[in-house]
C-alpha cells in the first residue's frame, strides 16, 4: 500500500505511516492552545460527581426485525464474513444497528485535534446537525443518532509528573460536553490515549460517567506504548484482544450493575499490528463493539485500508472515519461523502468526523 506521511506537530512527529493518524495534532490538548489547566487536568476523580440520568425501560430484541437489519449491514457481502457468526443478541435499548451514529471528535482545549473543540459549540452543533441531515438524505432507510466524541485522556510530549505522557482532561470539560450533547439529543463517548499508562489504570477513573445510560467508551490503539518506554508518536502503539476484553468486561459490568442499556465501545483502527489477535475478541450483550476505520489519506488509500483491516478481520459492527482537512490535502482528493461511503463492504453504522 502506498505510504502517506503525518502533518507535523508541536511535540509529536510520527514516522511515515500506512494511513495518518485520527490526531495527527496530538501534541497535548493542554499546550496545543495554551488553554488547558495543566495541574487540574491530571485530576477527573476528584471533581465533583455528575448526577446520571434514571434507568429506563426498553421493549425486547425482537431477533427476526435484529437479524434482517443486520443483513442489511453486510451489503450483500458474498463472503461469508459479515454478519459476523454467533455474536449475540444485545440487551433492550440498543442503539446499533437500529440507527447509525454520527459523531463530531476532537478536545475542547485544542483547535487542532477535531471538529468539536475547533470552532465555537453553537457553531459545531449546528454543523453537526447538517452532518445528520446528510446522512439521512443518503440512507433514508437508517435513523441517524448524534454523537459528540470527547479525548479524555490525551496522548501528549511532555512526560508530566509521573512520565506518563497523558493528561488526564478536567472533568468540568467533560461536564460541559455532556451539556453540549443534552442539547443536539447526542450521545456522548469518551476517548482514552493510554500512551505509557495503561487502560487498566485510565477507565475506571471515568467510570461515573460511564454509568450514565447516554456515555459511551472509545479506546486508541495508536497511543498504548505497551513497552513502556517509547514515547507516544515515535512509533504506533497496540493493544490486544486481551485489552479489549478487558474494557468489555468492564464496561458490561457497568451495565448490569446500574441497569444500562448496552453501551458502544469504539476501538480505533488502520494498521494491522494496532489490534492483534483479533479472533480472541469476546462479544457481550451488554456491548456493541465497533471497529473504527480511523485513519485520513486519499479516498482510494481509505478504501484499501477498509479491505485489508476491516472487512477482512470481523468483529460485530464496523465505523469510518472522515477528515475535514485532513483527506482534501493532495488535491484533487476530496473527502468522502456519505453516498460514497456507503458503497463500502458492509455498511459502516458508526460515523466519525474530525
Amino acid at each position: 500500500m502506498k505510504i502517506i506521511k503525518i502533518a507535523s506537530s508541536t511535540l509529536l512527529i510520527l514516522s511515515a505511516l500506512t494511513l495518518t493518524n485520527c490526531s495527527q495534532n496530538n501534541s497535548t490538548a493542554a499546550k496545543a492552545d495554551n488553554k488547558a489547566p495543566v495541574k487540574k487536568a491530571d485530576s477527573v476523580k476528584k471533581a465533583s460527581d455528575t448526577i446520571a440520568a434514571q434507568p429506563v425501560s426498553y421493549p425486547p430484541i425482537d431477533h427476526a426485525q435484529y437479524d434482517s437489519l443486520m443483513k442489511k449491514l453486510a451489503h450483500g457481502d458474498t463472503t461469508g464474513k459479515w454478519p459476523v457468526k454467533g455474536a449475540p443478541y444485545p440487551l433492550p435499548g440498543a442503539i446499533l444497528p437500529y440507527k447509525r451514529v454520527v459523531a463530531f471528535y476532537g478536545n475542547l482545549y485544542a483547535k487542532k485535534m477535531g471538529i468539536l473543540g475547533e470552532i465555537p459549540p453553537n457553531e459545531m452543533l449546528a454543523k453537526l446537525k447538517g452532518e445528520v441531515k446528510n446522512w439521512e438524505k443518503a440512507d433514508p432507510t437508517t435513523p441517524v443518532q448524534p454523537a459528540l466524541h470527547y479525548i479524555a485522556v490525551v496522548a501528549q510530549g511532555d512526560g508530566g509528573k509521573d512520565g506518563k505522557y497523558r493528561y488526564r482532561m478536567p472533568a468540568k470539560g467533560i461536564d460541559s460536553v455532556i451539556r453540549l450533547a443534552k442539547r443536539a439529543n447526542a450521545i456522548v463517548f469518551l476517548d482514552v490515549q493510554v500512551a505509557l499508562s495503561n487502560i487498566h489504570t485510565e477507565l475506571p477513573l471515568l467510570e461515573k460517567y460511564l454509568a450514565m445510560p447516554q456515555v459511551h467508551f472509545g479506546m486508541d490503539p495508536e497511543f498504548s506504548m505497551k513497552d513502556g518506554v517509547t514515547r507516544p508518536g515515535k512509533k504506533i502503539g497496540t493493544y490486544d484482544a486481551e485489552d479489549i476484553n478487558y474494557v468489555s468486561d468492564y464496561l458490561a459490568k457497568l451495565v448490569r450493575k446500574y441497569n444500562l442499556p448496552p453501551k458502544i465501545l469504539i476501538v480505533h483502527r488502520f494498521t494491522q499490528k494496532m489490534v492483534t489477535n483479533y479472533k480472541n475478541i469476546k462479544l457481550h450483550p451488554e456491548i456493541q463493539l465497533v471497529m473504527d476505520m480511523d485513519g485520513w489519506g486519499e479516498p482510494e488509500l481509505k478504501g484499501g485500508t477498509w479491505r485489508y483491516f476491516i472487512h477482512n478481520e470481523p468483529v460485530q459492527f464496523t465505523g469510518f472515519k472522515l477528515f475535514y482537512k485532513n483527506d482534501i490535502k493532495k488535491a484533487p482528493h476530496h473527502m468522502l461523502t456519505p453516498t460514497e461511503v456507503l458503497k463500502f463492504k458492509p455498511y459502516p453504522i458508526y460515523i466519525q468526523y474530525q
